[in-house]
């Protein structure tokens, strides 16, 4: 299996999952109100359900690729200029904290789990971003190209829950400064942001 610039995509992935989105704002939340604990039950509910998405997108551009090599191109032009527009986006964003939610109602260690899971399985944008980000490191000359998408999109959920499980431990113990940190919060965005331009940059000056 031959993973074009996979050393890119790991400093990518783990760019991106140290973004705050929704999934960080729900373990983070979960940590800071019901303590470290549920926030790391939390992100095992999120890790299964990206691995939902990571299957669609296994069995969605698989079916791609095989149809036509042409089609599967345009995909990866399509999630080329839509990392490039979320990029921007990053970079502009004003937000200067978290703001989170501390005082919401305790769960059970098995709800927590299961509204983690359908957090993320529910949400659209997930299922796009996966569409958008992993053909950019997809070699489809080199055959294999389930097992490269799978491989690509389980160490970006690994390495995502990993992040998740420290988020928890920190906001388990210093949630109010992380969540109303200013330079926190616009660096994570800003750094994300000039990554997500870059991939989406080599992408279009490719001669592949």
């Amino acid at each position: 299996m031959n993973i074009e610039h996979f050393w890119v995509f790991a400093v990518a992935a783990l760019m991106l999952n140290l973004t705050p989105g929704n999934d960080m704002l729900y373990v983070a939340a979960r940590s800071a109100s019901q303590g470290t604990k549920a926030g790391i039950v939390s992100s095992l509910g999120i890790m299964f359900g990206c691995m939902v998405h990571i299957i669609a997108a296994v069995i969605g551009l698989s079916a791609i690729i095989a149809g036509s090599a042409v089609a599967f191109n345009i995909v990866k032009y399509l999630g080329a200029a839509y990392l490039i527009y979320i990029g921007v986006r990053s970079i502009l964003n004003k937000k200067k904290s978290l703001g989170l939610k501390k005082n919401i109602k305790a769960l059970s260690y098995r709800t927590i789990f299961f509204q983690g899971f359908a957090t993320n399985v529910l949400n659209p944008k997930v299922a796009l971003f996966f569409l958008a980000f992993l053909p950019q490191f997809i070699n489809i000359d080199t055959g294999n190209t389930a097992l490269q998408i799978l491989f690509l999109g389980s160490w970006f959920d690994v390495g995502g829950t990993l992040v998740n499980i420290v988020v928890a431990v920190l906001f388990g113990r210093i949630s109010i400064w992380l969540s109303q940190s200013p330079r926190f919060v616009q660096w994570q965005e800003r750094i994300t942001g000039a990554m997500l331009i870059g991939l989406g940059i080599k992408v279009a000056l490719s001669k592949k």
